[in-house]
């Protein structure tokens, strides 16, 4: 069986933060929540409730490359897995460098050199070796460089497959998002199939757009069947905005999964 989730940062926009998280909830799904820092006067709230948060967000500034970055990649690490032991969250998301509110790297990297390849590697070493310390799994997620996240280093889902399956640890997997796929790469269930072994989950969002399935160009029912036949059993999670009605929104996801 497939895990479903929704993103708290994407649906139900219009109402306060415990309130999306409770409609989902109550719905029976999974919760995914992105930087914890903005949220500090709701997590003991949070902790408290019936949700159950599988994904946050599990660094806060830093970088895989240069030595000041690291250091602070990996100590916004450590600072988020005590957030995910107080919330009990399995999963915690990190990407190829530090983006601002806009989602645009902090700072942009043009070309990747042979050696910021390396040091990426070692950084995801350690930072897999926090995962498995805690009983946490870090999960790096591919990004679009087309429309939403230029000057991304690793950000493509070839680049977070080749890092991920060269660490080869159980405390770093991939978030192998098909929305940026799709954008970037395309050709989704045999990117599934590639990436399966490495797989902690999978976010969705139709193209163009980024609302949920059915809006856009991407068969999800098609990628969920063939999710089944691989045998996948993960969690998919809706990181999607509601095109109109974010009930509808929640709906199509559901009925798309399941």
């Amino acid at each position: 069986m497939i895990t479903l989730a929704v993103s708290a940062e994407t649906v139900y926009v219009d109402l306060p933060f415990l309130e999306r998280v409770r409609r989902l909830s109550e719905r029976g799904l999974k919760v995914e929540i992105w930087d914890w820092s903005r949220h500090l006067e709701d997590l003991d709230a949070l902790a408290a409730s019936d949700a159950e948060v599988v994904s946050m967000t599990g660094y806060l500034r830093g970088n895989l490359t240069d030595d000041d970055g690291i250091a602070e990649f990996l100590a916004t690490a450590e600072e988020s897995l005590r957030i995910a032991e107080k919330l009990d969250c399995p999963r915690l998301n990190v990407h190829g460098t530090g983006l601002d509110d806009k989602g645009l790297p902090v700072r942009p990297v043009e070309v990747v050199t042979g050696k910021m390849w390396a040091k990426a590697a070692l950084t995801l070493e350690k930072l897999a070796a926090l995962g498995e310390r805690e009983g946490r799994v870090f999960t790096l997620e591919n990004l679009n460089l087309a429309v939403d996240h230029p000057g991304t280093p690793f950000a493509r889902a070839e680049d977070t497959l080749a890092l991920v399956s060269a660490v080869d640890s159980p405390g770093l997997r991939l978030n192998l998002d098909l929305y940026h796929a799709q954008i970037g790469e395309g050709n989704l269930i045999e990117l599934c199939r590639a990436a399966l072994p490495w797989i902690g989950e999978i976010q969705v969002a139709d193209v163009p757009g980024r609302c949920e399935p059915g809006t856009g160009e991407i068969n999800y029912p098609a990628v969920a069947a063939a999710l089944r036949e691989m045998g996948f059993d993960g969690t998919v999670a809706l990181e999607a905005f509601a095109k109109d009605d974010p009930d509808a929104a929640v709906d199509a996801f559901v009925a798309a999964f399941n």
